[in-house]
């Protein structure tokens, strides 16, 4: 069909079928396709963030940064931390950034690990009067630490070294030793608690590689040395990611926590308490969690009965970390043999759960009987003042938690207070 004549009539029409001309030229065009959005960047191996559901809720998730530095003393929350009646709760010692695990040296000295930065931290108190000084520098990870006759062990990414007659040299300390270096580099779980047993042996976690994987067998485990690094064995398979442990003073028996996996849901699984009874129990991970939910993804033709069940549960997503059986004479009776666990609190979850200090208390049988309460306040509006990591009972009977959020290590004591002793 003709549409119009380009015989010239005039230049009004000329231009009128010339616009005419241009437009269904322009319509017979496909239309420019939209810019492509960037490609999103694939989630580095083991990152937290692999699985993380689709949805507008969960996408606001995602592990908690702690502050650069060491809170200053006077930015401390002493005012805002809760204690059952009869208890107190003081400032030890300040100025430790990302101040994590502990452990006490023969003449009184607090052994303190980190686990974002390079440097292991030693408390000295003497007279009456404590600093806080840099005894080791440069290592990658060093959560974990560990002493036994004059000897400092200190748990790195991947290896193992001691230093030893620390408290003969703490204001000019050898440079630590490796004692044990057969162990993976994946940073998922890669940061170790470490402690040595009644069987006079280091024992030495190594985690999954990442939220929930099925991995080879240098993953998923305790194992145990010697202290000179030698004879490691693997004494309990299953385990996601232990960060604290300690033995039964009347069993012998190894009690440890044990995180859950992330992104099943909110409320499960529950982190775990177990107990190791005999060498190679399998505790489940990543086929069970908690002792009744199998994997919707590794738990396929597996049933949980096969797997050591936990002895108690410990909260969802609480990560409770650093624990260790109570001994002392300072609490009252009813604390003796009970489980002091620090809960360091959840991210992967819209209302936050732990956060807290926690007295667990046993049946006969050894399985968890109650929690209670020991210390709260660390988690206020649902955010963070400060983030309780490990736990030590001092000679005196008081007890040490290490706070990695606020570069602290906080006292408790029960009774009348006294000045700090040892």
């Amino acid at each position: 069909m003709r549409i119009c004549s380009m015989a010239p009539r005039s230049l009004l029409l000329a231009g009128a079928c010339l616009g005419i001309l241009t437009y269904g030229a322009a319509a017979q065009q496909p239309a420019s396709p939209p810019a492509a959005a960037p490609a999103a960047q694939p989630l580095p191996p083991g990152s937290p963030l692999i699985g993380r559901p689709d949805n507008e809720a969960a996408a606001k998730l995602a592990p908690v940064a702690p502050p650069p530095l060491a809170a200053a003393p006077d930015k401390l929350p002493l005012a805002k931390l809760k204690v059952p009646a009869g208890f107190n709760i003081e400032v030890y010692a300040a100025g430790m950034a990302n101040a994590r695990s502990l452990a006490l040296g023969d003449k009184g000295t607090v052994f303190v690990g980190s686990r974002l930065l390079d440097k292991v931290y030693a408390i000295v108190n003497k007279d009456g009067k404590r600093t806080v000084k840099v005894i080791a520098s440069g290592l990658y990870r060093p959560n974990g630490v560990a002493f036994k006759d004059g000897t400092l062990y200190i748990a790195e990414l991947s290896k193992v070294s001691k230093i030893e007659k620390i408290e003969d040299n703490l204001d000019n300390p050898p440079k630590p030793v490796v004692i044990y270096d057969n162990l993976p580099k994946d940073e998922a779980h890669g940061w170790k608690f470490i402690a040595i047993g009644p069987d006079n042996k280091l024992y030495v976690p190594v985690g999954q590689p990442g939220n929930n994987v099925f991995s080879d067998d240098a993953h998923g485990q305790i194992r145990r040395i010697n202290l000179d690094g030698t004879g490691a064995e693997v004494v309990a398979r299953g385990v996601r990611n232990t960060v604290g442990f300690d033995w039964n003073p009347e069993t012998k028996q190894l009690y440890f926590t044990d995180n859950g996996r992330d992104w099943l849901s909110e409320d499960v699984p529950n982190d775990e308490l177990n107990r190791i009874t005999k060498v190679g129990e399998h505790f489940g991970s990543p086929y069970c969690y908690q002792g009744n939910i199998p994997d919707p993804e590794f738990g396929w033709g597996r049933s949980c009965s096969e797997f050591t069940p936990p002895v108690g549960l410990m909260g969802p997503h609480a990560a409770a970390l650093g624990m260790r059986f109570y001994t002392g004479n300072m609490f009252p009776k009813s604390y003796k043999n009970v489980i002091i666990v620090a809960r360091h609190g959840s991210w992967n979850r819209s209302n936050k759960f732990g956060g807290d200090v926690v007295a667990v208390h046993l049946n006969k049988d050894g399985t968890v009987k109650s929690i209670e309460p020991l210390v709260t306040g660390f988690l206020e509006d649902n955010k963070y003042v400060g983030r309780p990591v490990d736990v030590m009972q001092m000679k005196d009977g008081s007890m040490l938690v290490s706070d990695d959020w606020n570069g602290a290590v906080w006292r408790i004591t029960y009774g009348k207070q006294k000045v700090a002793g040892q």
